[in-house]
């Protein structure tokens, strides 16, 4: 009978997990290590701006959007213009969409730096 319940426990857990894995996608930190990776840093800082919007920046913008980690993911793949003034941003399309999320994420997090 224990054994019962611990494996209902076990199976409830897994599933609890891979639904929401996607929340916690990567380490924080995986963010910023494809962020640096990614040359990121070239055109944006975590608190001011460079050629591109500060993360915090970004951040505060898409704040309680829902869709930002899809938009900004795509925009990071796609790359655009327009948003943050004249200037574009290049496209990345050899980044994996998983890179992309992992940078976004961070980004919307408030790009902590652990």
């Amino acid at each position: 009978m224990k054994l019962k319940h611990w494996i209902k426990g076990a199976a409830a857990a897994a599933l609890l997990a891979g639904m929401f894995g996607g929340l916690a996608h990567a380490d924080v930190g995986d963010g910023l290590k494809v962020a640096r990776s990614n040359a990121c840093m070239g055109c944006h800082a975590v608190d001011r701006k460079l050629v591109g919007p500060s993360f915090k920046d970004i951040a505060a913008r898409y704040k309680g959007d829902p869709q930002a980690v899809a938009k900004l993911s795509k925009k990071v793949k796609e790359g655009g213009s327009g948003v943050w003034g004249a200037i574009p941003m290049p496209a990345h399309p050899r980044m994996s969409d998983a890179d992309a999320r992992s940078v976004v994420e961070w980004v919307l997090a408030g790009a902590p730096s652990k």
